[in-house]
């Protein structure tokens, strides 16, 4: 029988239970040569990649049709190397099927080919489900907790809550700095936007100017909301609802950005009684001929 190997781990896993690449393909290889008549077709490595989803580059190229002729059976050291949801499991187990596949797991001698060795699997998956929502229950427990402090501490805080620093800003040494050539477009937006241009206005300025996001993308009425609705630009990093003072240059002063606030809302509130306006004017009938 043909296998491809398959090998995950994600970055805390790897530190706390030292499931490693190395390791788990090392055991894999193993297994298969004990098996009689067992050759290693492939292997396929996720490294850093969780398993709570399938949007993984090696477990996507394995499953392609190209390669998925090339193995009869895929071979994990543990079904949770694989999937951390059930559902998405079994909607793997289903595929496998339909392919004419099988799944083994090196640790965990189940049969899939009968009813009750599905119902072990989709138990065994459940509990693993359960066991990485709680680990992401712990994990966001103690990111509210760390942001609370980082509230609470007098001053500017130096650390930072994991999020990728957005345009105008750049992370040096875990702290958040500003990038200043991309900082003074982010001012320049939020200075036209106070003198009364509006978004459109703005967006096409930047564009004609040949200035492009970080991204070199253009610019465009949802980009450009995201930085009009970002509290960074005033001085302040939000994580869930928490807003925790940074130290780094800002682009506009507290009252500005709560004045950009004010007339977004403002114009959202316009923009809108105009659309209802219209949608009743549409609806009435037509004029009679005179």
């Amino acid at each position: 029988m043909r296998v491809a190997i398959y090998a995950r781990v994600s970055t805390d896993e790897q530190a706390s239970e030292g499931f490693s690449i190395d390791a788990q393909l090392e055991m894999l290889r193993a297994y298969a040569g004990s098996q009689d008549g067992w050759t290693v077709q492939d292997e396929y490595v996720d490294e850093g990649r969780s398993g709570r989803n399938d949007r993984r580059p090696e477990y996507r190229r394995m499953m392609q049709d190209s390669n998925i002729r090339n193995w009869d059976a895929v071979l994990v050291l543990k079904m949770d190397r694989i999937h951390r949801n059930s559902r998405n499991f079994m909607k793997m187990m289903d595929f496998l099927k339909k392919h004419g596949k099988e799944f083994v797991s090196s640790t965990e001698s189940l049969d899939t080919s009968t009813a009750m060795g599905r119902f072990v699997i989709d138990m065994i998956q459940r509990i693993a489900q359960l066991e990485s929502e709680q680990i992401g229950e712990r994990t966001r427990f103690g990111m509210r907790e760390k942001a609370e402090s980082l509230r609470d501490k007098e001053g500017p805080s130096d650390g930072v809550m994991g999020f990728a620093p957005p345009f105008g800003y750049a992370m040096d040494a875990g702290s958040l700095v500003a990038d200043e050539a991309e900082l003074e477009v982010a001012k320049d937006i939020f200075k036209w936007y106070l003198e009364g241009m509006t978004v459109d206005g703005i967006c096409y300025r930047l564009n004609r100017s040949g200035i492009s996001t970080r991204r070199s993308n253009p610019w465009n009425k949802f980009n450009l909301r995201n930085i009009l609705h970002n509290p960074v630009y005033a001085g302040y990093m939000r994580w869930d609802g928490i807003l925790i003072m940074h130290g780094a240059e800002k682009a506009v002063s507290g009252e500005g950005f709560d004045r950009v606030q004010e007339i977004m809302s403002s114009r959202t509130k316009i923009s809108m009684k105009k659309e209802i306006l219209f949608i009743k004017d549409s609806e009435l009938p037509p004029s009679p001929n005179v």
